[in-house]
């Protein structure tokens, strides 16, 4: 994520020790090199409660992902359950479209990619849309 100037940290409930063996015996042979971000203990949940992702019946934080800005406000966010995985790419495509936003003021349409169309926010752009741009095929 250094690529894409913007700092990356992970909250769990596990305890810095789980941390350090889980980087050791698991991630590191799975990526290739240790867990390139701090990874945050929340035993007892503080932080999770704050965003409301602790279960308190599991005493476990779930699955959350938060995009903040740099003025600390929550621009994206996603919750999910233990069975589905994230997704790296997303992530990175949400930070290049919020990058891209707060550099030029344009929208990103559904779909977007990097280099892709986006759009120029103004009076005419309601019912021309259509002009500038189409939605992907699945």
């Amino acid at each position: 994520m250094e690529k894409l100037n913007v700092e990356v940290l992970s909250v769990s409930t596990d305890s810095v020790y789980s941390h350090k063996i889980w980087n050791e015996t698991e991630l590191s042979k799975m990526v290739g090199h240790d867990i390139p971000f701090p990874m945050v203990s929340d035993q007892g949940g503080k932080i999770g409660r704050l965003y409301e992702v602790y279960d308190e019946d599991a005493g476990v934080n779930i699955r959350g992902r938060f995009l903040i800005d740099p003025e600390g406000i929550i621009q994206a966010q996603e919750v999910l359950s233990p069975p589905v995985g994230r997704n790296p790419h997303e992530l990175a495509r949400q930070i290049k479209a919020f990058q891209h936003h707060k550099e030029t003021g344009e929208v990103m349409p559904s779909g977007w990619e990097p280099g892709g169309v986006t759009l120029k926010p103004s009076a005419d752009l309601p019912g021309n849309v259509w002009k500038v741009w189409t939605p992907p095929k699945e």
